[in-house]
């Protein structure tokens, strides 16, 4: 799918672009890419210019939102699937995204591409083959290319997030000039891809799967078999775990995830929020 090059507004935005207008201000100056750029806004009483184009001013915006034109109003970048699928503006401009109010990305004390940068780190991707098992927002995919990955192969499975994606300025797009055609974006299942694989054929692998209780398969030995089917000997993996239930339930899920690993023929460890390890 084509990425959404028009304006994206949040109510704080349009505060802003608004108090300027009523101070008598023609121009204003700011960001309408969640903070890629910096552009220039002409404003009027009836409406504003941006790029070339004129909008009218939106009645109201509800906060903790994300609005992109979609060639008649201003309407909020979510959609339902499974569930509600949300972009969410963060302080840091880079946005997370919600399904049904939960977050699915860290934005309080780190921008969430910050932390993508750090966990990409980890498997070192610079001239490597890169699989990312669930893309996401593609933050680690964006990561990856800037760190100089030879390819990344990404897949996502659901088309609410594929479609979110496309209206965010922070994920990379295949077929742009600065990913030079080395990543890949499936619309897939990787619990079921990850079969058709070749062996040995990734120098890294990323893993940021749902939790648990959404998509236990991602968590399985059977899983984790293949992961180091595929994965060339030496080879690193940053597997996303976060901690859930350990309060409530004292269950310790990546120590679960580690044990599994070792089986499977790594050398694990916690790291961050997750596990990281190589196969052996």
């Amino acid at each position: 799918m084509p990425h959404y090059s028009g304006p994206l507004l949040t109510r704080p935005l349009l505060d802003a672009m608004r108090e300027a207008q009523r101070g008598g201000s023609v121009v204003w100056n700011g960001s309408l890419d969640l903070g890629r750029g910096t552009d220039e806004v002409r404003l009027e009483a009836d409406r504003w210019q941006w790029r070339g184009h004129a909008y009218p001013w939106p009645e109201r915006l509800k906060d903790r939102t994300v609005y992109y034109w979609d060639g008649g109003d201003f309407a909020p970048a979510s959609r339902f699937g499974n569930g509600l699928y949300k972009l969410v503006p963060t302080d840091w401009g880079v946005p997370t995204f919600e399904i049904d109010g939960i977050k699915m990305l860290v934005s309080a004390q780190l921008s969430p591409m910050e932390d993508a940068r750090r966990k990409v780190a980890l498997v070192a991707p610079r001239g490597k083959q890169v699989l990312d098992t669930c893309g996401g927002m593609g933050y680690f995919a964006a990561c990856c290319l800037e760190a100089g990955v030879t390819a990344v192969r990404s897949f996502e499975k659901s088309p609410e997030v594929l479609w979110l994606r496309t209206l965010n300025p922070w994920s990379p797009d295949p077929g742009s000039d600065a990913a030079g055609g080395r990543l890949t974006l499936t619309h897939g299942d990787i619990s079921l891809a990850i079969a058709s694989i070749a062996d040995a054929s990734v120098d890294a692998v990323l893993h940021d799967p749902p939790r648990f209780g959404i998509a236990g398969e991602l968590y399985s030995q059977a899983f984790y078999d293949h992961l180091a089917r595929v994965l060339r000997r030496g080879g690193q993996l940053f597997h996303y775990t976060g901690t859930p239930n350990r309060l409530t339930s004292g269950r310790d899920v990546p120590r679960e995830v580690a044990t599994r690993l070792a089986r499977a023929g790594f050398r694990a460890r916690p790291e961050l929020d997750g596990v990281f390890a190589v196969r052996n």
